[in-house]
């Protein structure tokens, strides 16, 4: 069993679970059993790579959320991430009263004046 799943079990077991720095923040945590406590053990540092991710993750929903919140107006919200992954770009994308959702566009195929020449054409409302 990876990382994702032993969140998903905990998760879907009732537990919450984050990443505070190195530590992990399971709770509540005096009925975990013995055989997930050597799980968690054994897989926390791929635990703790997920649970960051997932972080990241939600940082840029929220962004782009706040630009939609911003500007009444606006239909949809990009926000461009080159930080975060070394390999990808990630674009998260907001649309009003729709979805938010990611894309990751491989560093060699992504070219942003491409970008945004596409976000141009097709009417995104603003892009950061």
């Amino acid at each position: 069993m990876g990382a994702p799943d032993l969140i998903l079990q905990l998760r879907q077991a009732g537990y919450s679970i984050s990443a505070d720095d190195n530590y992990l923040d399971i709770s509540p945590a005096d009925n975990l059993s013995p055989d997930l406590l050597q799980q968690l053990k054994q897989h926390k540092p791929e635990i703790l790579a997920a649970l960051r991710l997932e972080q990241q993750r939600e940082a840029r929903r929220e962004k782009v959320l706040a630009m939609l919140a911003a500007d009444p107006d606006m239909k949809r919200a990009t926000y461009v991430d080159t930080d975060s992954d070394p390999e990808n770009a990630i674009l998260a994308i907001a649309i009003r009263h729709a979805a938010t959702f990611e894309m990751q566009v491989p560093r060699a195929n992504f070219d942003p004046w491409q970008l945004l020449a596409l976000i141009d054409k097709t009417g995104v409302d603003d892009v950061h």
